[in-house]
């Protein structure tokens, strides 16, 4: 699988007109590939014991799916995988067919010309952040559409088949800490719960995109105007969080409709709506402390930024199912969010994070005023 994705990748570098489109094409096409391979196994067969599923004949149509049917831990059946291996050496010579034809610094799809002028709304700091943001938070919005839209859809199908398996039962409830409820709703929690790790991350983005801009010296021009620094780093911030409620409502919303679709009520519709909204507080906690990475070591922000939103997500989503000790768990943001709607919202875990994310954002945007553009 991993030669397949490689292989994916490089022809997708050479299609796209620039690295931010190719890594957005890329991610969408593995976030489509495992969303396609769990449909696949939501509509699979389970065994008499419960303990495996074969999937359902949809799951061909990824190539995760062609890895999970080889099924090394049972009855191995490499053909799954030497087909995967032929259609990447085919990409791979794809790859070298087209990059042997295009020009240097070219791409099959060229890139289109920018206008003249701003539009109106771009010429200022927040609208020019929206401007070079607007698709990107589309694709983050469509990938957690997909997520919610999965937690409701395919929830009752999923509960069903896990539903009589004790371990399995335990499992999902163990990825809602202290939830206890109808095996759906602990369900559609704990993807909702993903869904606000898709959040944080698109409002990191954002946050990262000012370092790109500091990077190919686009900043400078931007800041040589009398605009300050904390400004610029203030409307950025605000299109996070934006971005950030974006994605929770679009999570939430399909969530909701996947639930209706399958007539499986789960209390009125705005309800998952507001158990995706209640991941916002831990998200902007993750996009200040990027913030304040940037301010402070700009040439390592990427990493630290990423960083941070890699051990908030494995510390709170899934340090119970790794057995981390509860004051490890308790580092990271996501472990202070309510579990809804199997959990109350607890208004003072929002708050508190809410007050943190603003002081960070206030320091900041202190300290990137402090110091000099880098390259």
């Amino acid at each position: 699988m991993g030669a397949f994705f490689v292989a994916i990748s490089g022809l997708v570098a050479q299609i796209m007109p620039s690295g931010r489109a190719a890594n957005g094409a890329a991610a969408a096409l593995v976030g489509g590939a495992y969303f396609v391979r769990g449909v696949g196994d939501a509509f699979g067969t389970p065994s008499a014991d419960l303990t495996q599923v074969t999937s359902g004949w949809f799951s061909w149509f990824s190539p995760i799916g062609w890895g999970q049917r080889s099924r090394p831990f049972t009855v191995a059946d490499p053909i799954p995988l030497l087909g995967l291996v032929a259609v990447s050496l085919l990409l791979a010579l794809a790859v070298i067919g087209l990059r042997s034809k295009r020009d240097l610094g070219e791409s099959l799809l060229a890139e289109r010309a920018g206008r003249e002028r701003a539009a109106t709304g771009a010429s200022s700091l927040l609208g020019l952040a929206w401007h070079q943001q607007r698709f990107i938070l589309l694709g983050w919005c469509l990938f957690s559409g997909l997520l919610g839209g999965m937690a409701g859809g395919l929830g009752p199908v999923v509960t069903n088949v896990i539903g009589g398996n004790q371990s399995l039962r335990e499992l999902i409830f163990r990825l809602v800490p202290g939830g206890r409820g109808e095996l759906i709703d602990v369900f559609t929690t704990a993807l909702l719960g993903i869904a606000g790790v898709l959040a944080a991350a698109a409002g990191v983005q954002v946050v990262l995109r000012l370092r790109t801009e500091e990077a190919e010296g686009r900043a400078e021009l931007l800041l040589a105007a009398p605009r300050s620094p904390a400004r610029w780093l203030g409307a950025n911030l605000l299109l996070a969080t934006v971005s950030t409620v974006m994605v929770a409502v679009v999570a939430g919303t399909a969530a909701a409709a996947g639930l209706a679709v399958s007539g499986v009520a789960s209390g009125p519709p705005g309800l998952l709506i507001g158990a995706a909204l209640a991941h916002v507080p831990a998200a902007v906690v993750f996009i200040a402390a990027t913030a304040v990475a940037f301010s402070v070591i700009p040439r390592a922000s990427i990493a630290l930024g990423w960083g941070f939103l890699a051990v908030g997500l494995v510390l709170g989503q899934f340090g119970e199912l790794m057995r981390l000790p509860a004051w490890l768990q308790d580092l990271s943001a996501f472990r202070h969010t309510a579990a809804m709607p199997v959990e109350a919202f607890d208004p003072i875990a929002a708050l508190t994070m809410t007050g943190i994310a603003l002081a960070g954002a206030g320091l900041a945007g202190f300290l990137l005023s402090k110091r000099d553009l880098a390259a």
